[in-house]
């Protein structure tokens, strides 16, 4: 048995297997002061009562635990608590009552709103890394998460209150920074980005070959797709290990970083070059023999016959094997289990590293990787209870649509185990809206084979006289499209005086013969010179990298989000669009991503069927550095989103594209017609609206909160404030 924070009744003991067991709480005592430092005697009692660690504010690893990847967010918590598994967890919450202390939860720091540091007391759940894929049962079920104990759930040790001499979340850091590097994907892409002058090898093939490519014929859950058949190199044979794996925070850690490997492995730059390095080439440098001899690469080679390959990081999955483009899955799906601490892209490399059974045409046996339906890199798990659309939600629906059960602590200390049996109203609540109910700390989802995608880019530069036929090429090449096809189209700008980019990206799930039609329909337009076509076969965990490495992202910077979904794309909508985003500052991005597919069958969720049914999300993701001051980095997005995108908006955006300074109107939105419901389902879980940090938008009583006092403060040193929305809205 094991006691609570408190040995004077606070609690009743609790069994650690006993999960749904309400605990009794008394009422809480004097709160701590907003403006005071935690005392020391509630950090001793605290630290005495979790297994995990606890940093106050003046610990040198406080600042590390709250740093968050926009970089103007600035918290006002008091410490930081790491807790091991969920009993640590509920043992924090009944803490922060008993005190009145707000907290709020952190998972991967993804989240550009900032609630994740808002709290007095930040949860950090980034030691909750245990991993498992497994084989569904017979009658599709699975292993229910009360009967998987993770590996801290037997024992206890104390951990000591002052500062450590030692930090252990080193190496937790160092993955942060081999999980930021995304160069792995497209070798050619991050040299021409980088602005290099690429080598004549790479100009002949995009590839180093490691993973060679047979092109023939796939089956994916028994629905065959068959087709012409040519040679390809089989995998080596897959051991019993195929059947299930698992990892624990032991093993998470790649044995080699991915900025050493990167470098080791390509001509290109370092991950932080300049994002606009391209634009700096030499004037003697032939720009169209780029775009032929890329058009021209067996990696991009619609009509020919050859394997195509591509360049794999050594950090990665080994991909010494070739790709299992003429596999049939024995299984339909699979269920993968994850504590709340693992990143998207640590649940990619994990499943890659764990594939399961199938056959080759030839009915060899073969192993076929399995992915979670999830946004492209970097995400956090958060990404599983706010919505997570990515380039599998046309085929398989949103990451919410995918959850089958959810380990999470409510607001008064209890376990829950969530799923369509046990607490359905708070099951249905979650998936959309999760961050305002409770703290997940464990996550079963679906996994579905993918044994290879067909996907690339086509970037051209961007002017404003022939932006808007390009844009309007790509809608049209993509209505009616099959939903294994994702595509998007993005405007990113340059610096001043220089050009910006189009980028058309495309991913089709599946192999090159079925997915050429509509690269070959994309890259017909003919109104500019294509800079650079690199469309080729390449494993999904590659490709999950495509977004981030053509944006170039960096952790630290200001960042300003704002999306919406729209129920179509006029030419008149995309006319004001390309007018618009010509003004707007270096780091700017317009993305239009195809929606639909899939997202629209599931009902069971939150979010309303018309915002299932819209056509396209849209988003602006806008980066500049810290120290800079430049209100048209925020204006612009603002503007494009609330003013040009109005006529075609449908509610609100996917929940997790809301960002800073959101209006409290906007986040309702998300909700349609079902917010009601989910108001009645906050008060039965969260009364005293305990996780009020997180996108819900009212206070303890109903009435809505002001969008400053609902998100933490930006830092002095940031340089542009959210003063030019108020004045905007005078």
């Amino acid at each position: 048995m094991l006691l609570g924070i408190c040995k004077d009744r606070y609690i009743r003991p609790f069994n650690e297997h006993s999960y749904g067991t309400p605990l009794i709480l008394r009422p809480p005592m004097s709160p701590v002061s907003s403006r005071e430092a935690l005392p020391a005697p509630l950090i001793q009692e605290l630290a005495d009562s979790i297994r995990g660690n606890l940093y106050s504010r003046d610990d040198s690893n406080f600042k590390e635990y709250t740093a968050m990847f926009n970089g103007n967010v600035k918290t006002r918590a008091k410490a930081v608590a790491c807790p091991l598994d969920a009993e640590d967890v509920s043992k924090i919450v009944l803490f922060c009552v008993k005190h009145s202390l707000s907290p709020s939860v952190k998972a991967g720091g993804f989240g550009t709103a900032g609630w994740a540091v808002n709290g007095d007391m930040v949860i950090d759940l980034s030691q909750m890394l245990e991993t498992d894929i497994e084989v569904a049962k017979e009658d599709g079920s699975y292993t229910c998460l009360r009967d998987m104990p993770t590996a801290h759930s037997k024992g206890k040790r104390t951990v000591p209150a002052g500062p450590t001499t030692v930090n252990p979340g080193k190496r937790r850091r160092e993955a942060d920074g081999d999980l930021r590097v995304y160069d792995s994907d497209s070798p050619s892409a991050t040299a021409f980005l980088n602005g290099e002058n690429i080598p004549h090898v790479v100009r002949r093939r995009t590839s180093e070959a490691t993973y060679t490519l047979g092109i023939s014929s796939y089956n994916v859950g028994g629905e065959s797709h068959d087709r012409h058949s040519a040679p390809s190199v089989q995998p080596s044979r897959a051991g019993s290990h195929l059947a299930s794996g698992r990892e624990n925070s032991s093993t998470s850690s790649s044995p080699q970083t991915l900025r050493e490997s990167y470098n080791a492995a390509s001509s290109g730059a370092p991950p932080n070059a300049d994002p606009f390095g391209y634009l700096n080439r030499s004037t003697n440098m032939d720009i169209s023999n780029i775009q032929t001899t890329f058009a021209r690469t067996e990696a991009y080679n619609p009509i020919g016959t050859g394997p195509s390959t591509i360049v794999a990081n050594p950090s990665l999955p080994s991909t010494s094997r070739s790709m299992p483009s003429q596999s049939r899955a024995i299984h339909p799906f699979a269920y993968v289990t994850f504590g709340a601490g693992k990143r998207q892209k640590e649940i990619d490399i994990f499943t890659s590293r764990n594939p399961l059974p199938g056959r080759s045409v030839l009915g060899e046996d073969e192993a076929i990787p399995y992915h979670v339906p999830s946004c492209a890199h970097p995400t956090g798990s958060s990404m599983m209870i706010l919505g997570g659309f990515g380039f599998l939600s046309r085929l398989r629906g949103l990451s919410i649509d995918n959850v089958v059960e959810l380990e999470m602590v409510l607001a008064d200390g209890q376990i829950a185990i969530v799923n369509e049996n046990n607490h359905p109203d708070l099951f249905w609540a979650v998936r959309g809206a999760g961050s305002a109910f409770g703290v997940v700390t464990r996550y079963k989802v679906k996994a579905f084979p993918i044994p290879v995608v067909f996907a690339g880019n086509l970037i051209y530069r961007f002017h404003k006289s022939t932006a808007p036929s390009l844009i309007k090429h790509f809608r049209d090449c993509v209505k009616g499209a099959p939903r294994e096809l994702y595509a998007n189209v993005f405007l990113t700008a340059g610096p001043p005086g220089k050009d910006s980019l189009v980028v058309i990206q495309m991913c089709y799930v599946g192999p090159k013969e079925r997915g050429q039609e509509y690269a070959l329909a994309m890259a017909s337009w003919e109104g500019d010179k294509c800079l650079l076509n690199e469309i080729h076969e390449k494993s999904f965990l590659h490709q999950q990298d495509s977004v981030a490495q053509v944006l170039r992202g960096k952790a630290g910077r200001q960042w300003f989000i704002r999306s919406a979904l729209i129920t179509s794309l006029s030419d008149e909508i995309i006319d004001k669009t390309v007018m618009k985003f010509s003004d707007t500052p270096e780091g700017c991005t317009w993305l239009f991503e195809l929606a639909g597919g899939a997202i629209a069958d599931f009902e069971n969720t939150c979010l309303p069927k018309s915002q299932r049914e819209a056509t396209f999300t849209v988003a602006a993701l806008h980066q500049w550095d810290m120290g800079i001051n430049d209100p048209r980095c925020i204006t612009t997005a603002e503007s494009w989103i609330k003013d040009t995108l109005k006529p075609v908006q449908t509610g609100g955006p996917f929940p997790s594209f809301l960002g800073r300074h959101e209006s409290p109107d906007r986040t309702i939105a998300c909700y349609g017609e079902n917010w009601d419901r989910l108001t009645e389902i906050k008060e039965k879980y969260d009364p005293t609206n305990l996780f009020r940090n997180s996108l819900w938008p009212l206070d303890r009583v109903g009435k809505t909160v002001e969008v400053g006092d609902h998100e933490p403060p930006t830092g002095s040193e940031a340089g542009t404030s959210f003063d030019c929305l108020e004045r905007k809205k005078d």
